[in-house]
């Protein structure tokens, strides 16, 4: 293996979340012919590093390359520091600033009197160190845990990258666990899943154990039914689904006896729980539990009647020429009335003009000033365009629940929680069908038991990403008041949308969707076709004035000719193509460049900035071997650097499911036999109901039909209504 010896001279730039390092190396000595004019001389280094001390000796592993633009480089690809030898370097090292409490007086009377082995014997045990005159037993302790330290970190880095793991995983793995690392070597390695794939845990493990070990066995069972509730969105699970899944993804066949004390084990870990011979993990079905409690205890408290509701809602209907129907009246009544109320429509019936006025009216009913209403009123929606629609439709502030919450993405907890409560008398969520039973559970346990609780959304739309059919499952318990609205508002005479929206709901499709509206196309186009005609579109499109921030084209899947990724590649040269004046940057066969349309995949609420979000390259900027790129939000900026980039896709063309909670002005939504696997009714009806002006369906008839009779994603298994109606109603679930 090629290598080099010697120190750093310097930093160049050092990143310390995920320890890339550009420094300056002198050689000593190498292995590799043409470096051997480089010894004694300095070269540029790449690599990634635990932490660099320029006082410590390094073997480097890796390759000499020529880089475009920095010249000579050597790129480490793995590293040790050299072994300690010698009297007079092992005195240096104590003496040195990596050892605390021992100077260069104490340095030499510990190699005096321990000699050449004095570090091994000093680790060993710390009562060697009372030998020393003048050196008392808390700094004797002081110096021992900074020799442990120095060497644990890097006998960690070295056992993971000997089990297989990469230096760049094997320093992420030291940065987030630290001395816990050596713990989890010596017991549980899958541990690491928090942060590592687990297949590659998995992988490593094997080489070093049995296929039926229990610590695997354990860990594939957690991770089979994380899968499945990950695919599924299930709260629980049969013993058929978890054996099936543990064969399919692991390869592991089990029978009764071992799964039953695997089980065992794992309850006993309170990781999972089996209640009536359903299997759930821990967190689903706490948090399951949780709902039911704090939904029972704020609905045991009372709110007050409105006397002169009709007179304030006639005030407000002339004050801002909005004129509400009977449905709309009941909405916003009840949400005033009632400590949980929900409130569900469709696109068009009017549920951003009902949130407007349940604000309105709940300001003039407590006389509250805007700054006082700030301080009573949470507005909050699961997603940051979400939360966008509802602060310009009120004047408010609004948020995501995420941010609300105060969520810490690196701990995954939140700091507005059972303990430390938010201050807030009215909460309204708004797309409420987007919130999955966790992060339901996690706003019940922040808000105040007394609260008044408004969820609004589209129970028909697509259900939450993650587990669970929260807004369903509360509607169908009939525990709480509910207020469906069916009437659609039109825009124009012959526009169609909402009413497209309804068919798609209620299954019953007019002869009409093929005939132009003022709103609404659908053009017959085979699937080969699709993307040249969505082509043609958006050039139209932009001759007319419009651009990317206008037009948003929604696609089912990633992959094919007619996929996202191929329409975002075609879509990105006619909306913003290569130009010298533009820096661009190049991440495998992915170009990213200035005022390129990105899409957001994470939540970050430390940057404000969160899944679904959509914003605009606005620079890129290379210097010093760092690459950073700021992408801006509606007017919120945030900076980049390379290892964020997995957080971020091109969103000319985005997916259905990344579209929830978002409005656009004109949609164009190709539907072709090649989707087949992801053409179902809900994701059609979300699909139709983001556009907001116009829609351009572009495909097949046919296909269009089988989606909309195809009730693929309404089988998601949940035991929350029944749990609630047993709680409530003290019935048998």
């Amino acid at each position: 293996m090629n290598y080099i010896k010697g120190k750093f001279r310097n930093i160049i730039y050092q990143n310390k979340d995920n320890g890339y390092v550009v420094g300056i190396f002198k050689i000593k000595e190498t292995n590799t012919l043409e470096l051997t004019s480089y010894i004694n001389k300095t070269l540029t280094i790449t690599g990634t590093f635990l932490d660099v001390n320029l006082e410590e000796n390094y073997i480097l592993y890796g390759e000499i390359k020529e880089h475009e633009r920095y010249g000579f480089q050597y790129n480490v690809a793995s590293y040790e520091k050299e072994e300690i030898k010698g009297i007079d370097n092992i005195k240096k090292f104590l003496a040195s600033s990596l050892i605390k409490g021992c100077g260069e007086k104490t340095a030499q009377k510990i190699v005096d009197t321990l000699g050449e082995d004095a570090l091994n014997l000093i680790k060993e045990d710390v009562k060697v160190l009372e030998q020393i005159e003048g050196l008392n037993e808390a700094k004797a302790k002081i110096i021992r845990d900074s020799i442990l330290e120095y060497s644990d970190a890097d006998d960690c880095v070295l056992k993971l990258t000997n089990l297989g793991f990469s230096m760049n995983e094997a320093t992420k793995i030291y940065k987030k666990f630290q001395t816990r690392t050596k713990y989890i070597l010596e017991t549980d390695l899958y541990i690491l899943s928090e942060i590592i794939e687990f297949n590659k845990i998995d992988n490593i493990y094997l080489n070093n154990h049995e296929e039926t070990d229990r610590i695997r066995l354990k860990a594939c069972m957690l991770e089979a039914m994380k899968r499945l509730a990950n695919i599924s969105g299930d709260t629980y699970f049969l013993e058929t689904e978890i054996k099936d899944a543990l064969k399919q993804e692991f390869n592991l066949l089990i029978d009764d006896i071992l799964f039953e004390e695997v089980i065992y084990e794992l309850e006993e870990e309170q990781k999972i729980v089996k209640e009536n011979d359903l299997y759930y993990l821990e967190d689903i079905y706490q948090a399951q539990e949780d709902i039911v409690d704090y939904l029972y205890s704020l609905s045991n408290n009372n709110c007050l009647p409105i006397y002169d509701f009709e007179e304030s809602l006639n005030i407000l209907e002339n004050t801002n020429q909005v004129y509400y129907n009977e449905d709309q009246k009941r909405a916003i009544k009840n949400a005033l009335e009632n400590k949980i109320t929900i409130i569900s429509g469709g696109p068009g019936t009017g549920k951003t003009t009902i949130i407007k006025a349940i604000v309105n009216l709940y300001q003039k009913i407590h006389n509250y000033s805007n700054m006082e209403l700030m301080a009573h009123v949470a507005l909050l929606a699961p997603t940051g365009r979400a939360s966008k629609k509802m602060s310009m439709a009120t004047s408010m502030p609004a948020m995501t629940i995420h941010r609300y919450l105060k969520w810490n993405k690196d701990a995954n907890n939140f700091g507005i929680n059972e303990y430390h409560k938010a201050l807030e008398d009215l909460i309204i969520v708004d797309e409420m069908s987007m919130i999955d039973i966790n992060l339901f559970s996690a706003l019940l346990k922040g808000i105040k038991s007394n609260v008044q609780l408004i969820l609004v959304g589209d129970v028909f739309q697509l259900p939450s990403v993650g587990p669970g059919l929260v807004l369903s499952d509360l509607i169908a318990s009939e525990l709480f008041t509910f207020c469906p609205l069916e009437q659609i508002y039109r825009q124009s005479a012959n526009s169609y949308i909402p009413y497209l929206a309804l068919e798609i709901k209620n299954k019953d499709i007019s002869e009409d969707f093929i005939t132009q509206k003022d709103d609404y196309n659908f053009l017959k186009v085979e699937a080969p076709n699709i993307k040249d005609m969505i082509t043609k579109i958006c050039l139209m499109s932009k001759e007319k004035g419009l651009n990317e921030n206008d037009i948003q084209i929604l696609a089912p899947m990633y992959k094919g000719e007619n996929g996202i990724d191929n329409l975002n590649i075609i879509l990105q040269k006619l909306f913003n193509p290569p130009n010298p004046n533009k820096e661009e940057l190049s991440l495998g066969e992915i170009t990213y460049r200035v005022n390129d349309k990105v899409l957001q995949l994470q939540n970050n609420p430390d940057c404000n900035v969160f899944n679904g979000d959509i914003g605009y390259i606005n620079k890129i900027v290379k210097e010093k071997g760092k690459t950073t790129i700021i992408i801006d939000f509606e007017g919120n900026k945030v900076e980049y650097t390379l290892k964020d980039m997995n957080q971020i896709k091109h969103a000319y063309a985005i997916t259905i499911h990344k579209s929830q909670g978002s409005e656009f002005s004109h949609v164009i939504l190709p539907i072709t036999k090649n989707y087949y696997k992801m053409l179902y009714n809900k994701l059609i009806y979300t699909g139709v109901s983001r556009a907001k002006k116009s829609l351009v369906i572009i495909g097949e008839p046919q296909s269009f039909l089988m989606a909309v009779n195809n009730d693929y994603a309404t089988n998601r298994k949940s035991m929350l209504k029944e749990k609630l109606m047993h709680k409530f109603l003290n019935i048998n679930s």
